[in-house]
């Protein structure tokens, strides 16, 4: 995790990395490099072990104003078959950051447009700053979310979906928390304060159990309680004879700290 990127700045802090879109000048819009570059990070990223906890937010003055224009006029000229390897890149980039065995916390700021609130959708944790804007604006450009769908529609639902992606119509940090597309919104000055407290909280619990919790929420949700009752009864043993969840359950009731947690 150490490759130098063009369109990313990568800091790592103790566990915790901590990602930013570095395209200000073009509201950290999204091309191919950013795609290819944030893909190679989450690929590396996915493989460390000492990881637990990823920050990610956008230099300047915008979250990510979504798809860049110079590289949407480039698709005008491209056949169906080089727009079609395009669309597969950017879709195993989404990919790439929704299976994060680690939880993400994004931190959302001025707009998350189009692709950028594709982005807001694959962040376990979401905070927004309370002026921010929100849109799924692609109708207004004659095309559609279309590789975002998967997780706009498990993060705000179909309802919302079809008033807001079908319209284009942009909409403002209340809505979105309301629609379930940040978790927190907050005056831009509490918003840092308010992101580093759910960083504190990934950091305070088992790093197993919470990679084994991510793994869950996207393995059951689609399940009814029948079919999921094997695979979740099989988690929970497994957690309560592994080393993690022997020293939590034992720190718990000996009222000390496990051995994860920062001191």
């Amino acid at each position: 995790m150490t490759a130098a990127f063009e369109t990313l700045l990568v800091r790592r802090d103790g566990p915790v990395a901590r990602v930013t879109l570095n395209r200000p000048h073009v509201r950290n819009a999204i091309d191919a490099q950013l795609v290819q570059e944030l893909t190679t990070w989450a690929t590396a990223a996915a493989a460390d072990a000492t990881l637990r906890c990823v920050v990610l937010d956008g230099a300047g003055q915008a979250f990510s104003a979504g798809a860049d224009l110079a590289w949407m006029r480039g698709a005008l000229d491209r056949s169906r078959e080089d727009n079609l390897a395009d669309a597969k890149a950017t879709a195993r980039l989404f990919l790439a950051l929704d299976t994060l065995p680690v939880p993400v916390v994004g931190r959302v700021h001025g707009a998350a447009l189009g692709g950028g609130a594709g982005l807001v959708a694959v962040c376990d944790v979401a905070v927004s700053d309370a002026d921010a804007q929100f849109g799924f604006t692609e109708v207004r450009l004659g095309i559609v979310p279309a590789v975002i769908s998967p997780y706009v529609l498990a993060r705000i639902g179909r309802s919302a979906a079809r008033a807001y992606v079908l319209t284009g119509r942009r909409f403002d940090a209340d809505t979105a928390c309301r629609i379930g597309l940040v978790h927190a919104v907050v005056p831009a000055a509490q918003l840092d304060d308010t992101v580093e407290g759910y960083v504190a909280d990934v950091l305070a619990s088992g790093p197993r159990a919470v990679a084994a919790a991510k793994a869950l929420i996207a393995e059951v949700w689609p399940l009814t309680p029948a079919e999921a009752l094997a695979r979740t009864a099989a988690t929970i043993a497994d957690l309560r004879v592994s080393p993690e969840g022997q020293d939590g359950l034992r720190a718990f009731l000996e009222k000390r700290a496990p051995s994860w947690r920062p001191s």
